[in-house]
């Protein structure tokens, strides 16, 4: 776990573009280190425009970011963002903003941005994030770690059971959130969170010896399913695919359906469980993503339909060495603080001794 500032250095790369009308959309692409590179992906409809889709292409051989990196590959996270503003305005936000790209937080603070511009400066106009507020002045202080995707109240966390000829093969907690951008009827993008309750949701499932299933419905979704598969070289499970199919009354095209059979989520040993009290973001596509809150989790092999050893996920490990710190500070400190008594205590006996 590495945060770095963009470095001053950084250059916008000639492979950028204003884009060409009806071939192509305007991009950004800056690059800077050891072959990282930082894109924005701009697109517009006939009022708006927006940075559709943001990714980050980092190298984990640049020692000096990634100092003894276990791996040395090319890796790269994307993800839709909101960040929009009227045709002819620049975007500001001054509030810092983050954008979440599966295992990868980017954080821009005091931002202007404009595209498609009618000439080379910034329009006096603005549109203004919602972060910022009714007038904001200073950038508030940024928080020191990813925070969760913004949306409605978190979901309720739910309990479920998929179980087959040879017994449980699935075990799960969890509360779920899915996140969805579509173009509505009137041409403008739309994006929208749905909470899953569990109250209002059905679930059923199926195990094989290398695929796991759950599958969940309701009124407002027709399908989600949640599909575990297993590598066999390695002995772990891990969240393998996503896939949606639900209705959207206001989309210009009201059927959606989207899935993504690649994944590497969720992962642990086969006989112990994966759990993680923060909250999961699984980028499915570039128009779906599901949060997943305090999630448990334990697929194919299952003993005595229990959890069994719990395998932490790397973001509470992080939010546990604070404390652990802290506490190995003051247990210090308390030793130093016995022993200058104990060898006070014991230089007070020297000298002349009592008669």
């Amino acid at each position: 776990n590495v945060t770095f500032d963009l470095p001053s250095n950084a250059e916008v790369l000639n492979s950028s573009s204003c884009g060409k009308e009806n071939a192509s959309d305007p991009s950004l692409m800056i690059a800077f280190g050891g072959g990282h590179t930082l894109t924005f992906n701009f697109t517009r409809n006939a009022t708006r425009y927006s940075v559709h889709l943001m990714s980050f292409v980092y190298n984990l051989s640049d020692t000096h970011i990634f100092p003894n990196a276990s791996s040395k590959e090319i890796k790269t996270v994307e993800s839709i963002t909101d960040i929009k503003a009227d045709i002819d305005k620049k975007y500001r936000c001054v509030s810092g903003t983050q954008v979440h790209m599966n295992n990868v937080t980017v954080t821009l603070r005091d931002v202007t941005i404009q595209a498609y511009l009618s000439n080379g400066n910034f329009s006096k106009g603005e549109t203004r994030c919602k972060q910022d507020g009714p007038s904001p002045t200073t950038a508030p202080p940024v928080p020191p770690g990813p925070s969760p995707s913004p949306g409605p109240e978190s979901p309720s966390v739910d309990k479920y059971n998929v179980s087959g000829s040879n017994g449980t093969c699935l075990l799960a907690s969890m509360g779920l959130q899915l996140n969805i951008t579509y173009e509505r009827r009137d041409n403008t993008t739309m994006t929208r969170v749905f909470n899953i309750n569990p109250n209002k949701t059905s679930a059923n499932g199926s195990c094989s010896s290398h695929l796991v299933t759950l599958e969940l419905w309701s009124k407002d979704v027709a399908l989600l399913v949640f599909q575990f598969g297993m590598n066999a070289s390695s002995s772990q499970f891990f969240l393998q695919g996503i896939r949606l199919n639900m209705t959207l009354s206001d989309a210009r095209d009201p059927t959606f359906e989207a899935a993504n059979n690649s994944l590497r989520a969720l992962q642990a040993t086969v006989g112990n469980s994966y759990k993680c009290n923060a909250q999961e973001h699984v980028q499915v596509t570039k128009v779906f993503s599901v949060n997943i809150f305090k999630v448990w989790v334990q697929a194919f092999k299952v003993e005595g339909n229990k959890f069994g050893a719990v395998e932490e996920c790397l973001l509470d490990e992080n939010s546990m060495l604070i404390p652990v710190a802290v506490g190995g500070a003051l247990a210090g400190l308390v030793l130093t603080v016995l022993i200058a008594y104990l060898v006070g205590r014991k230089r007070s006996h020297a000298g002349y001794q009592t008669i």
